[in-house]
């Protein structure tokens, strides 16, 4: 029983972070310019925040689910402002000569940034409650070790998209140059103001 929700798990947290939106441009963005761990540990803040979700859905922790969709215009507002942001500081980044190593300080900025980026998302907690309510996983809400085997597949499936992706766009980034890390700086930027914006709309 508990290997069938660790599967559905890893399927539930693999298919919300696929979908490519602001995370994922970030993530490309800092693969190709700080390398895979930075482009990792941003998909690992996007992963703890799915799994807090995970955990608000699959331990049926209604009281903070109906307060986080009660307060979406704040959390969309305050996301939208935070994505434009990054897209402007994403924008107006200079490529350096040679992409170094990222930093220590660089990974918890990668890491934090995503998180929070996650949790202002009011959509991803109403995405949980709806595909666990549909596959009939809401249930496992009574059985804690179901539910925290549930949350751990949920974490592991979105880790496991970061990881694949990370590690895919790192094996092209040797063949960009910095004049083409200056245009992805410039299209990554412009695409998470957009984000940004549209957040921001969607609140209004």
């Amino acid at each position: 029983m508990d290997i069938a929700f660790l599967l559905r798990g890893l399927a539930i947290g693999f298919s919300i972070a696929a979908p490519v939106g602001p995370i994922g441009v970030l993530c490309i963005r800092r693969t190709l310019a700080e390398g895979r761990a930075s482009g990792f540990v941003s998909g690992l803040g996007a992963a703890s925040a799915d799994g807090i979700y995970g955990c608000i859905a699959g331990f049926g922790v209604t009281f903070i689910s109906n307060f986080l969709v009660t307060q979406q215009v704040w959390l969309r507002l305050i996301g939208g402002v935070f994505l434009c942001y990054l897209g402007l500081k994403t924008l107006l980044a200079k490529p350096a000569e040679q992409a170094g190593f990222a930093k220590g300080n660089g990974l918890v900025g990668a890491y934090a940034s995503t998180f929070f980026l996650t949790l202002t998302n009011p959509m991803t907690i109403i995405s949980f409650a709806a595909i666990f309510a549909g596959l009939g996983l809401a249930s496992a809400s009574g059985n804690y070790v179901s539910a925290g085997v549930l949350v751990s597949g949920v974490f592991g499936g979105s880790a496991l998209w970061w990881l694949i992706l990370s590690g895919g766009v790192g094996v092209f980034r040797e063949k960009v140059n910095p004049q083409g890390l200056q245009w992805v700086n410039r299209i990554s930027g412009a695409i998470i103001i957009g984000f940004g914006l549209f957040a921001l709309l969607s609140a209004l």
